[in-house]
């Protein structure tokens, strides 16, 4: 289970699909990015960053469900149509809603106290989402399964996220750079929609994770 093999497989899959994933995730992307703009542009500094974290638990959810819907079904051999991932992903939204509430504070709880034990919880719910939307799992099932699931792959997960991240770190930190400081609210909104989808390719890869690792761990 080769690191660079899963990055490389996951690109692939992610270029050869790319038009279907665009037509799935972006539109949602874009209004998340578009309800974050307008709030940042009348809300008080102090609390933007509360109500952004709303909007993501409202938006997430569904156009994650939806790629992972998505992914199962193309390993699969099966093309489902939009509509149908998107109602399935919308029914899913309770309790996705609930595990990514759940994970943030976390997440958030562990980096508060230092960076590392906010990065181990991290990589140690990665494979919740998966948990929950493929195998029904509740949302706390769905944790503590990941947490299971993940030993001994510590480092293999890791080294993915970091090799997808970092990258994307660097271009969003050139694109600011290069771009005005006053950037246009159309321009910013491109900047932030294309920034967000383009994370969903860590969603592919960790999905190629899990699968490879539930086919290891199933009875033979």
């Amino acid at each position: 289970m080769n690191p660079l093999t899963i990055l490389r497989d996951s690109l692939y899959f992610f270029r050869r699909n790319l038009a279907s994933i665009l037509t799935l995730c972006l539109p949602l992307v874009v209004l998340e990015a578009l309800s974050k703009q307008l709030l940042s542009s009348t809300l008080d500094p102090n609390a933007t960053a509360t109500y952004e974290l709303l909007i993501g638990l409202l938006f997430y959810p569904l156009y994650t469900g939806a790629l992972i819907l998505f992914l199962d079904a193309r390993s699969g051999g099966d093309e489902p149509s939009k509509r149908n991932l998107l109602a399935a992903a919308l029914r899913l939204w309770p309790t996705f809603a609930v595990l990514s509430a759940l994970s943030t504070l976390l997440i958030m709880g562990g980096l508060s106290l230092f960076i590392l034990p906010g990065i181990w919880v991290m990589i140690k719910l990665v494979f919740s989402e998966y948990l929950l939307v493929l195998r029904g799992l509740r949302p706390l099932a769905a944790m503590r399964a990941s947490f299971m699931m993940t030993r001994g792959h510590m480092l293999r997960i890791l080294t993915c996220v970091l090799f997808v991240y970092l990258p994307l770190s660097v271009l969003e930190g050139i694109s600011y750079y290069v771009l005005p400081e006053q950037q246009s609210f159309a321009l910013s909104l491109a900047v932030d929609s294309t920034s967000s989808f383009l994370q969903l390719f860590i969603s592919v890869v960790m999905f190629r994770m899990f699968m490879l690792i539930d086919e290891q761990t199933k009875p033979v």
